[in-house]
C-alpha cells in the first residue's frame, strides 16, 4: 500500500519540480488532477458534447479534440463561466476519488496526486499527508514569464487570479518553500520524503 501524498501550489511554484523528483527518485506513482480531467472530455464521452453544446464548436481543434487553449481563453477569469464548464465536465471530484482510491492500493513506495484544488474537495478524507509548494510572488513572476513567454503585465495578471498560498497553508501538513535553486529545493524535497515515510512505518 502507498504513502499516499497530496501535493498542491501556487502558480509558478514549483509543483512540477517535486512531482518529478518523486517519480524519479523515490519511485512516486503519479497522478496529474488536470491531465486526468482531459480524459474525462476526449471524443466520445459524453462531456465532448455537453462542452460543444455549451461553447460551441470554436473549441474543437483540427484533431477532432477539445482545443484546451481555445476554452481557456473562454472560461479564464469567468467564474461563471468556469462553473458551466466543471459542470459540462460532469462528476470531477467522483472521479478523483475513484482514482485516489486506486492509488491508495498501489504498490509503488508513494503515490502522488498533484492537484490545484487539492484542499478544496474532499480529497484529503483519502490522502495521508497534504503538501503546499510556495514560491515568493518575485519568483513566480520571474518563473511565469521565462516558462510561459509571458510579458510581466500578464504574468501579474495570471498571479493575481490565483489564491495565495498564505490562505492555503493552514490546510497543509507540510508547506514547502522554493524560493532558491533547482538543487535546494530537491535537497528539501528528499528530507520531508524521509520525514513522511518514517512517520508512516
Amino acid at each position: 500500500m502507498a504513502f499516499l501524498l497530496g501535493v498542491t501550489g501556487s502558480i509558478a511554484s514549483g509543483k512540477s519540480v517535486l512531482c518529478r523528483h518523486l517519480l524519479n527518485f523515490h519511485g512516486a506513482r503519479h497522478i496529474d488532477a488536470d491531465r486526468h480531467v482531459h480524459t474525462m472530455y476526449e471524443p466520445g464521452k459524453p462531456a465532448f458534447d455537453r462542452i460543444v453544446a455549451r461553447f460551441g464548436e470554436q473549441v474543437v481543434g483540427a484533431d477532432g479534440y477539445i482545443d484546451r487553449k481555445a476554452l481557456g481563453d473562454i472560461v479564464f477569469g469567468q467564474p461563471d463561466l468556469l462553473a458551466d464548464l466543471r459542470s459540462a465536465i460532469g462528476d470531477i471530484e467522483g472521479e478523483f476519488m475513484r482514482v485516489l482510491r486506486e492509488l491508495k492500493d498501489d504498490p509503488a513506495p508513494i503515490a502522488v496526486f498533484e492537484a490545484v484544488r487539492l484542499f478544496e474537495g474532499p480529497y484529503m478524507e483519502i490522502c495521508d499527508a497534504g503538501w503546499l509548494v510556495a514560491a515568493e510572488d518575485e519568483r513566480a513572476i520571474d518563473r511565469l514569464m521565462a516558462r510561459n513567454s509571458l510579458t510581466r503585465e500578464e504574468a501579474e495578471q495570471r498571479m493575481a487570479s490565483a489564491t495565495p498560498w498564505t490562505e492555503r497553508a493552514p490546510m497543509a501538513d507540510l508547506v514547502l518553500h522554493n524560493n532558491g535553486s533547482v538543487a535546494e529545493f530537491q535537497a528539501s524535497i528528499d528530507v520531508a520524503v524521509a520525514n513522511a515515510l518514517n512517520r508512516q512505518s
